[in-house]
């Protein structure tokens, strides 16, 4: 009984892990994680949509309708997540550390582009930092950067 219950744990475990990982882009990868980052404080404002928009755009250099495809699935993902390891991980194993960099730089830009930060919007932004293995240095220049701008 036992070794039947740990075989149908360990091939669940697989199954998941393996769907899990595999089937989310890097484009969906970042923009649920831009869009955790919108949703946080529970306002969508227009400003952070366009501005998830603008930067889908510069940094894929993706066309428009390409642009909603992907925030409609990143938003459905963002909703239904449990975590952030699935699309973190993924970023993890295709980008450099300066390219991580930049995604949590985004990230500000998302939580400033209403124009006040909440409590929320930095927590979330600190636990996918520390998912994206940045140091605590990283994380506060990526911070400090976008509040002068």
């Amino acid at each position: 009984m036992l070794t039947r219950l740990s075989i149908f744990f360990k091939t669940l475990a697989e199954d998941n892990s393996s769907q899990s990982h595999d089937d989310v882009s890097l484009e969906i990868a970042c923009a649920v994680l831009l869009c955790e980052v919108m949703r946080a404080d529970g306002e969508l404002t227009q400003a952070e949509q366009e501005k998830i928009a603008e930067i889908l755009v510069q940094q894929f250099t993706i066309s428009a309708d390409e642009v909603n495809s992907i925030i409609e699935t990143a938003t459905q993902l963002s909703v239904h997540a449990t975590d952030f390891y699935q699309f973190t991980s993924k970023i993890n194993r295709n980008y450099t550390l300066n390219e991580r960099i930049k995604i949590v730089e985004l990230l500000w830009k998302i939580a400033y582009a209403d124009g006040e930060l909440a409590v929320i919007e930095e927590h979330i932004i600190r636990k996918i930092a520390d998912l994206l293995h940045l140091r605590h240095s990283e994380y506060i220049k990526t911070k400090h950067n976008n509040m002068l701008s």
